[in-house]
């Protein structure tokens, strides 16, 4: 019997359609560095890693620091410029975590940004006491390490076996694996759910909404068969 109290979730690709506005960014920095770029392929394929970790993977050569940490600046000049107006959240994204929210569920984001790029986008739309705890990569380790959900458990005072990861990429899953959390797989966003189901998620969807429909079925068994136990 699933019964989850605590909803984790990515934020780039998982609530908000910016993955297109970080594939420019990520050209437009190659550019500016005198980098061939990578194919957008390739770009989505290291989306929910933290920044520096995401550049290495892009460009290995580029073996020091001061080289990482220019491409670093590059990209976040151009993505906060693509940022002036906020990327929009997927649909029915707003009205699900309300509903999570009235339903009892603690919310949580486990996201790949930095914390000041995060805090930017939750004061954007008046969500700085939104979420009941948020880790971000430049305070914790990258996924796929399992220490930022390690970190939410602890925080929330939630077992493993409580918590639902829900995730766009291979990342947020094997970081659920790793730290013994189900996972969700979304489709629409970093990453197909043809290369997500090899990591076994309870759910695999390409609507937000499927989720809700999900979570609400879910609610309704366990009721059921708590009643079946009391009776």
């Amino acid at each position: 019997m699933r019964d989850y109290r605590l909803l984790i979730f990515d934020w780039d690709g998982t609530l908000v359609d910016s993955i297109g506005r970080i594939v420019t960014a990520m050209h437009r920095a190659a550019d500016a560095c005198e980098l061939v770029r990578r194919s957008d392929t390739q770009v989505k394929g290291i989306i929910g890693l933290g920044l520096p970790e995401a550049i290495r993977s892009l460009y290995p050569e580029l073996v020091e620091a001061a080289r990482v940490e220019r491409f670093r600046r590059c990209y976040s000049e151009q993505y906060l410029a693509l940022e002036a107006q906020p990327s929009a959240l997927f649909p029915c994204v707003a009205e699900a975590l309300s509903a999570f929210r009235a339903a009892g569920y603690r919310l949580a984001v486990a996201t790949g940004k930095s914390r000041h790029g995060l805090r930017r986008v939750l004061e954007a739309r008046g969500w700085l006491e939104y979420f009941d705890a948020t880790r971000c990569a430049d305070e914790t380790a990258s996924k796929p390490s399992p220490l930022m959900l390690e970190e939410i458990l602890a925080q929330c005072g939630v077992a493993p076996r409580q918590a639902l990861m829900v995730g766009d990429s291979s990342f947020d899953l094997q970081m659920a694996q790793r730290a013994g959390i189900d996972s969700v797989a979304v489709g629409y966003g970093a990453q197909p759910l043809l290369a997500l189901r090899a990591y076994n998620p309870v759910l695999a969807v390409e609507h937000f909404t499927e989720l809700r429909t999900w979570l609400e079925r879910c609610a309704d068994e366990q009721r059921v068969e708590v009643d079946d136990y009391v009776g």
